[in-house]
């Protein structure tokens, strides 16, 4: 019966050992570059987040998620145009890079071409550059 014990004890203590509890890794990138505050973690880029709400502030914002890097929008018209849009934008990683942002458009009518989606994505990219310069992270 004691041998038993040691011998599950053991197992057990083994299993643990392969499972990197007892073993403290170095935290990964995004760990590293999200911003912490209290115990909660934004894992999105700041500046793309920023650049997001400026390049869209003709759409009425109807809900945003930080944590998840989620900004959605009602319908509105941008100046200059009768079209309306709304828009979706999902920041995937605390990185400045084009494979972090994702924005999906449409109109009433449906989504919008590649192009005009690909516009959208290029000016929140280079309002993200313009905001990192000017912030002097370079």
């Amino acid at each position: 019966m004691r041998l038993g014990r040691i011998a599950f004890i053991a197992g057990l203590l083994v299993s643990l050992g392969a499972c990197s509890l007892f073993s403290r890794s170095a935290p990964n990138a995004t760990q590293e570059a999200s911003r912490t505050r209290g115990f909660e973690q934004v894992a999105v880029n700041r500046y793309l987040w920023t650049a997001s709400l400026d390049v869209l502030n003709f759409l009425p914002i109807q809900a945003v998620d930080p944590f998840t890097g989620v900004i959605s929008t009602g319908f509105g018209t941008p100046p200059g145009s009768g079209r309306a849009y709304r828009a979706t934008v999902y920041i995937t990683d605390p990185a400045l890079d084009a494979r972090s942002l994702n924005v999906a458009l449409q109109t009433r009518s449906g989504p919008v071409a590649v192009e005009t989606q690909r516009a959208v994505e290029d000016a929140i990219l280079s309002r993200a550059r313009q905001l990192r310069v000017a912030d002097g992270a370079l």
